[in-house]
């Protein structure tokens, strides 16, 4: 073979394997790790019933997924990212500035947030106000605002148990965390006019324990520590119902039902977003997703409600199919 031609040849199969990898077939998928027994669920059932490899998803908290799917468009970056929250218009910013500027948001269904400990206590009942004066970094004491100085439960109100102060609960990338300092620490700060504005700072004296992204480990600890209370999604509660106990928060008792209403207080939405610029790359991102927003999935006898997912409503489903389908764009309007 002559020079020219052997030279042509070898750049010919070089760009045909660059074409094959471009074409990437393995989605990446980052994430709540409350989200993450959902999804991988369905990453299972995509591995198992397509022709596709299982899509490889990292549990690395709302806020850390949310910022490594901000990073950039292509490779090295997820196509995917699990959110127990809603993505935050600073975050939508980010994802703009660099680059990433072509979005669809999927919701996926309900949760709540438990407060919960081993079964082998006595229920606890809490309203949010107490578990903020456990958990604050500052409370009020005679109208000044002072560090901590409650060690336990029966201190901050004589109806609760003489029972030591540990919460163990998610850290600050996580989804949950977020939300558990906006729907208790903010919003039952407002019932004490000392703060002038929502407080949510956390206690560093061993009050508060952050115990990871996986939720796994804080149900773990509560098993070996029958004294902590933990702070996690509420599908770990009902997956673990054999060993732990939640509490009702303000008279509320964590139920499917409840959340799914809203009448449990510290409920919140649950959300997978998309990256359109990898369309072209990685196009079976969307076979997984419409899975994941499908009847069999997410309908009214979906399979992830076996799990503990709480469920869309049916016109809810609708809309998120139908937004699936035409790719819609997310905006920061959207956020607001």
């Amino acid at each position: 073979m002559n020079r020219i031609l052997k030279t042509t040849v070898i750049a010919a199969a070089v760009m045909s394997v660059a074409g094959v990898a471009q074409a990437r077939e393995q989605i990446n998928i980052v994430g709540s790790s409350t989200v993450y027994p959902f999804a991988s669920f369905v990453a299972e059932e995509f591995g198992a019933t397509t022709n596709y490899p299982t899509p490889v998803i990292e549990s690395t908290g709302s806020g850390g997924g949310l910022r490594l799917f901000c990073n950039g468009v292509g490779e090295g970056t997820p196509d995917i990212t699990n959110s127990s929250r809603r993505m935050k218009p600073s975050e939508f910013e980010r994802c703009e500035s660099n680059g990433v500027t072509d979005i669809t948001e999927v919701y996926i269904g309900s949760d709540g947030i438990a407060f919960a400990q081993s079964n082998e206590n006595d229920a606890m009942p809490v309203t949010r106000e107490q578990i903020f004066l456990a958990a604050a970094q500052l409370v009020p004491v005679d109208g000044e605002l002072v560090e901590n100085p409650y060690t336990n439960w029966n201190q901050i109100d004589s109806s609760l148990p003489d029972r030591e102060i540990v919460i163990v609960g998610p850290p600050t990338t996580s989804g949950t965390r977020d939300s558990f300092e906006e729907l208790v620490m903010e919003a039952a700060s407002e019932s004490f006019p000392e703060y002038g504005e929502a407080y949510s700072d956390l206690r560093t004296d061993g009050g508060w324990i952050d115990g990871g992204e996986n939720d796994n480990l804080i149900v773990q600890r509560l098993t070996q520590d029958k004294t902590a209370f933990g702070v996690f999604g509420y599908s770990f509660l009902e997956e673990n119902d054999d060993v732990l106990i939640g509490s009702s928060i303000d008279g509320v008792d964590p139920t499917p039902e409840s959340i799914a209403s809203d009448e449990y207080p510290v409920a919140r939405t649950m959300f997978f977003y998309v990256k359109n610029q990898h369309a072209d790359d990685v196009p079976v991102m969307y076979d997984y997703a419409e899975m994941f927003a499908s009847d069999m999935m997410l309908g009214s006898d979906g399979l992830l409600k076996d799990i503990g997912l709480i469920l869309p409503t049916a016109d809810a489903l609708e809309r998120v199919q139908s937004d699936l389908a035409d790719r819609k764009q997310l905006t920061v309007d959207d956020l607001k």
